[in-house]
């Protein structure tokens, strides 16, 4: 069966409507590029030669022409319309030969300057199997450059809104069965009641839909440009048969983590088993669909003092009780660096200066410390950071820790400078501090595909563990963390906090990480301000669920 045949677009109809008024009906017969309706639409397309800004003429004009020539299947016509010609053609002739969209109602909504909404209402037909399609759009008019014709803006996304750049529109069988992804009770996860899984899911389906067995259906998808990025479904036409996967996400935990971040913008959070390394929760709350909570590279503010702490007390250049001058500034590397508000804390001992989150405590011992690898070492060894293995069960970024002189070295003992995580690789040296032990994390068992997983080379000391955990709990309880780990029930919690400076942000980004009990989790909120602000709330909220 051929491609015409299979999207059943022969004798297939296109409507364009205008302000209510159909001002073109066009009949698809055949596969050519003119529409087959014997209409001449060159007029479409001589457009007078203009200068200076669009008027809402000629954008309303030229998006009327446009719409007439999309709705004819003239691909041709419609792209010499746009700034974008080749882009443009192959999008609105895939449009119907490989999206399979047999019918359509384009239907142009109130114009704001040269900016024109528009609704589509559209069958795809594939196979024998028709499902309706509508969604909303729009496009903007701008002057050719060197034409000085009014022409739209070709961007993907007029030919559907969650198109972006250089992905296409696709219908058929997919390659990758569905998979119905479980949590560890069994209990289904479903893009519709966790929509911050989206993204998850799609990637245990594009890596395990054909490994776990299954029988794929039919589908109208987006195709990402990427070629390991998963594909997107957006209507089904035929139900495929399922397979289950089970994964190591928890139901209840994952829910409250998207109650929390539902909360803030752009803010993400991730939930880890220290005595396993089992992913409990991933949730986003984010514009761009992003899963930031596995896949993002930010610096990390102060939580990355947890394993600075760690890497001090292992070398004997610090300890919970000794003293750590923090004074309000210090100096290195021709740099100066401050405190929050150039706080000091006359007579402090280490403990306290880490609760507090006293820059100036850790960078003094840069000297002592006298190597430039100390922490990317203690990195690597003991956190498991830095070694671009992980392999969790979909994509995920590993933490970079670059060894780093001077002012640079200096910025990385308190989690700024190239030192760049996200909330899976905090959350997992929490639970590393918590436990003493590094176990990768991990969404699905590596036992589905045998694939090998991240080992340390080291486990912590007792010693060092045990001061760690004194501390995080120091900062839960009277430190600055104590607000936010307040509602956190029982007295085996601990946490800190963190706020990253974003060159041209005008608030930092909010970091939180914590752990109780067999549970830690650690939350970001891009330009969210102070780590308890708005962070801390986050894995609060994780937290109570999951312990």
């Amino acid at each position: 069966m051929n491609g015409a045949a299979k999207g059943a677009i022969v004798g297939g109809v296109f409507l364009a409507m205008v302000g209510g008024a159909g001002y073109g009906v066009y009949s698809l017969v055949g596969e050519g590029d003119d529409g087959g309706d014997g209409k001449d639409r060159g007029s479409a397309v001589r457009a007078e030669k203009g200068s200076g800004p669009v008027t809402d003429k000629e954008a309303a004009q030229t998006a009327k022409a446009f719409f007439a020539a999309w709705a004819a299947g003239d691909a041709h016509a419609a792209a010499e319309l746009t700034n974008n010609v080749q882009a443009a053609q192959t999008a609105v002739a895939d449009y119907r030969a490989k999206a399979y969209v047999s019918k359509a109602v384009i239907t142009p909504g109130v114009q704001t300057g040269t900016t024109i909404p528009f609704s589509v209402a559209a069958e795809v037909t594939y196979e024998g199997a028709t499902k309706p399609l509508a969604y909303e759009s729009k496009l903007t008019v701008v002057r050719g450059v060197t034409s000085g014709k009014p022409l739209v803006d070709w961007q993907a996304s007029v030919i559907h809104p969650q198109l972006q750049k250089d992905e296409k529109l696709r219908a058929g069988a997919p390659a990758a069965p569905p998979v119905k992804a479980v949590d560890r009770n069994g209990e289904e996860l479903s893009a519709e009641k966790y929509p911050s899984l989206r993204p998850v899911l799609d990637q245990l389906r594009q890596t395990y839909g054909g490994k776990a067995g299954g029988k794929a259906g039919a589908e109208l998808w987006i195709e990402p440009a990427a070629q390991d990025a998963p594909k997107r479904t957006l209507l089904t036409l035929v139900e495929g048969e399922p397979s289950t996967l089970k994964t190591y996400l928890d139901a209840k935990v994952q829910a409250a983590a998207e109650k929390a971040v539902a909360k803030y913008p752009e803010s993400s959070v991730v939930a880890v088993q220290p005595s396993n390394g089992h992913i409990l929760a991933v949730a986003n709350h984010r514009k761009d669909g992003f899963n930031a909570a596995m896949e993002g590279r930010r610096a990390p503010g102060s939580t990355w003092k947890v394993v600075t702490a760690a890497m001090l007390i292992d070398r004997g250049k610090a300890a919970a009780d000794r003293p750590a001058e923090c004074t309000k500034d210090a100096v290195w590397g021709g740099r100066t660096f401050h405190n929050l508000n150039n706080f000091e804390l006359p007579g402090a001992n280490f403990a306290t200066s880490f609760a507090k989150s006293c820059n100036t405590a850790f960078i003094k011992q840069i000297n002592d410390v006298d190597d430039d690898s100390a922490l990317a070492k203690e990195a690597r060894e003991v956190f498991g950071l830095g070694l671009d293995n992980w392999k969790t069960g979909i994509r995920s970024a590993d933490g970079q820790v670059p060894e780093a002189k001077g002012a640079e070295a200096a910025a990385e003992y308190i989690g700024q400078g190239r030192i760049t995580m996200n909330p899976l690789n905090v959350a997992s040296f929490t639970a590393t501090a918590r436990s003493g032990v590094f176990r990768q994390p991990l969404l699905v068992s590596p036992e589905l595909d045998g694939r090998p997983i991240a080992q340390a080379a080291r486990q912590m000391k007792p010693s060092v563990q045990q001061q760690l955990v004194r501390m995080m709990k120091l900062t839960a309880t009277s430190g600055t963390a104590a607000q936010a780990m307040s509602s956190v029930g029982g007295s085996d919690k601990g946490a800190k906090t963190g706020s990253a400076e974003v060159d041209g942000a005008g608030s930092p980004d909010s970091w939180f990480t914590g752990f109780s009990r067999d549970v830690a989790a650690a939350a970001m909120v891009e330009a969210g301000g102070h780590g308890g602000d708005a962070a801390g709330p986050i894995v609060a909220t994780v937290l109570n669920a999951g312990s």
